[in-house]
């Protein structure tokens, strides 16, 4: 179940991340932060809501270390996609989706030393190398072309996008019920949740921050319905499919398999983007599928 809701979140956020590029030659970076989660709250209300008509469930207890997490993961999405969406403007659309990937990485080294993370041998090899494919495919021209400012922004982006993985997942393990007929709520309802929770906080922070000191970016997306629409939807689905897998199984093997993005991401640069694809992005590819077969064994 992890495996298939992890593919559905790559394959989702690889055309969020194409729109999110498209809009931001025509937007600010906070408005098209802001386009991820403008229409992604009805959607996920909805989606909760049809959760408990399918199977109901009673409702959690939100204790203040749930909001702890929410708020923290809330804030480091909204940075760590503000620091993608820059990367998209200085570097090419798979540049940017790829540098932004070190999150597994990271992810797996802030979970082992600070959130209890387990990892196997085979586990930290699929992490590695996953890694490394990451970067050969993010470095088309090699490590001297790219600037210090892309790379800074790049891993910090990652790193970012980890502590918003880690505390999600801490936040959905959280959600319990009072009733002792059952051990906790459905993994599906406890996502949804904290997914209804962490969209919701961030929609708040960032129409209330535009709505007093740039109303002109909240009217570019207003004129953009289209697109902004197509970047909420595709964000919901994704996130969806991403705090659902990571309520299931460890961040790191959750991110390191969700690196196949980078396939749906190239696939979608060549047909849609019109972007050539390199020679050595073959061996990326190969280096990302075997990093998945060893996550997936383990």
């Amino acid at each position: 179940m992890w495996i298939a809701l992890t593919i559905l979140a790559a394959f989702m956020q690889s055309w969020r991340n194409a729109f999110q590029s498209q809009l931001s030659h025509q937007v600010k970076v906070s408005g098209v932060t802001l386009a991820r989660f403008i229409w992604a709250g009805p959607i996920a209300a909805l989606y909760l809501f049809s959760l408990y008509q399918f199977q109901p469930s009673e409702l959690p207890s939100f204790s203040y270390q749930f909001y702890a997490f929410v708020i923290g993961a809330s804030l480091m999405q909204i940075l760590a996609t503000g620091l993608m969406v820059k990367l998209f403007q200085l570097k090419n659309f798979a540049v940017g989706a790829g540098l932004a990937k070190s999150e597994a990485l990271v992810a797996a080294i802030l979970g082992v030393l600070f959130f209890g993370t387990s990892l196997s041998l085979l586990g930290w090899i699929g992490v590695i190398i996953g890694a490394v494919a990451v970067m050969l495919l993010s470095t088309q021209r090699g490590v001297k072309r790219l600037s210090l400012n892309t790379i800074v922004l790049g891993i910090g982006s990652g790193v970012a996008f980890a502590f918003t993985s880690l505390w999600v997942r801490e936040a959905s393990l959280l959600l319990m019920t009072d009733s002792a007929m059952y051990d906790s709520i459905p993994f599906t309802h406890r996502a949804a949740w904290v997914l209804l929770s962490v969209i919701g906080l961030q929609t708040l922070i960032l129409v209330s921050y535009l709505g007093i000191k740039d109303r002109a970016t909240l009217l570019a997306l207003w004129h953009r319905p289209r697109l902004t629409l197509s970047i909420s939807v595709c964000s919901c689905i994704a996130s969806i499919g991403w705090f659902s897998a990571m309520s299931l199984q460890a961040v790191p093997y959750v991110k390191t398999l969700g690196q196949i993005e980078v396939f749906f991401t190239m696939l979608i640069s060549v047909f849609w983007l019109k972007q050539k694809v390199k020679v050595n992005e073959i061996l990326g590819l190969v280096l990302i599928a075997l990093a998945a077969i060893l996550v997936m064994w383990t």
